[in-house]
């Protein structure tokens, strides 16, 4: 339980999850890594996920490791709006409305006054437009103030996943809620698209107030843009080529990526874990660093096999010194 309750000033709850393009999730990372974040609160795994499979190294099993969900908070040191992120490893494959009333609840004993989802919006854009943002709202008041921050209002469709229960959840209680979705190319929702969280934070910016450093985000996202949009031209070529001789070699020969590419897992160099070690250590020291470590474990592929030791960074408190850690039922 926490040694004290938490004195907020005007605080939102930002909640991602992983979805298409990590276009939530890494949002939320970066957030949390430019403001130097800390860790005050979790659910308890066990409540929300059962053990579906064990993984298997070198022989040996390892002992099942649950998806957490944890709370991260920001104090602002202005005293305008301070900020909770909630990030969720994995979305609970049943009773997700009734976690999300939990949730709900947790927010509203913390005096939230609005909560905001990140999520992603798959179109047929190309890699290299620009990567729309548009929003549904809870309420009018809200839909007006996204529509005055240049952010384009979701007419019409659904939002699936926990992305969009959440902000109707939040309306059951009466907390404003809105939903913003990153645009990013259909053809690649495997792979991340950092231009699409760069635009759902530079939205968020707007509507919040809360400004952070994007220019690492940027950055990345402009090599990703150039990596996709060569993907791209390649594929093209070869969809080109299979009409012009009409063959169809299958999806094994034609695809991009074949099931023996994706079960191959990473083996790390020693050159590898020494950047990651090195990474660890100035992230400790500073968690503005934070991203680019994580930008390094996906760019290396271990994201996953890290996660945890990545997330223990923001366990130690920084400017909210005195907030305890809360231990969710």
């Amino acid at each position: 339980m926490a040694e004290a309750p938490l004195k907020l000033n005007h605080p939102w709850l930002v909640a991602a999850w992983p979805g298409i393009g990590h276009v939530a999730i890494s949002a939320g990372y970066y957030l949390m890594a430019k403001l130097g974040m800390h860790l005050f609160a979790e659910f308890s795994a066990r409540e929300l996920f059962d053990v579906e499979a064990v993984t298997v190294e070198k022989g040996l099993i390892q002992t099942a490791r649950l998806p957490r969900s944890r709370f991260f908070v920001w104090k602002d040191p202005a005293e305008k709006r301070d900020l909770v992120v909630f990030i969720g490893e994995a979305q609970p494959p049943t009773g997700r409305h009734a976690f999300c009333q939990r949730l709900v609840e947790f927010a509203h004993g913390l005096g939230i006054e609005k909560i905001v989802t990140f999520a992603a919006m798959a179109t047929e854009m190309r890699p290299s437009a620009p990567s729309r943002v548009f929003a549904a709202a809870t309420n009018a008041a809200t839909l007006e103030e996204v529509w005055a921050n240049d952010v384009e209002v979701l007419q019409e469709g659904r939002i699936g996943g926990l992305n969009g229960v959440l902000v109707g959840t939040a309306a059951e209680k009466n907390i404003p809620g809105v939903c913003l979705l990153g645009e990013s190319p259909q053809l690649f929702a495997q792979l991340p698209f950092p231009k699409a969280s760069l635009s759902v934070l530079r939205a968020f910016g707007r509507i919040s107030g809360i400004q952070v450093d994007l220019g690492e985000l940027e950055s990345q996202a402009e090599t990703m843009e150039k990596q996709l949009e060569d993907l791209l031209e390649q594929v093209e070529a070869q969809m080109a080529a299979q009409r012009q001789h009409e063959q169809d070699e299958g999806e094994d020969e034609f695809g991009l990526w074949s099931a023996k590419e994706e079960d191959e897992q990473p083996r790390l160099t020693r050159e590898d874990e020494r950047r990651i070690g090195e990474l660890f250590d100035q992230a400790r020291q500073d968690r503005s660093k934070a991203y680019e470590l994580k930008r390094e474990l996906d760019r290396i592929g271990v994201f996953a096999e890290y996660e945890d030791r990545f997330l223990d960074i923001f366990k130690t408190p920084g400017s909210g010194k005195g907030n305890g850690f809360q231990a969710l039922p």
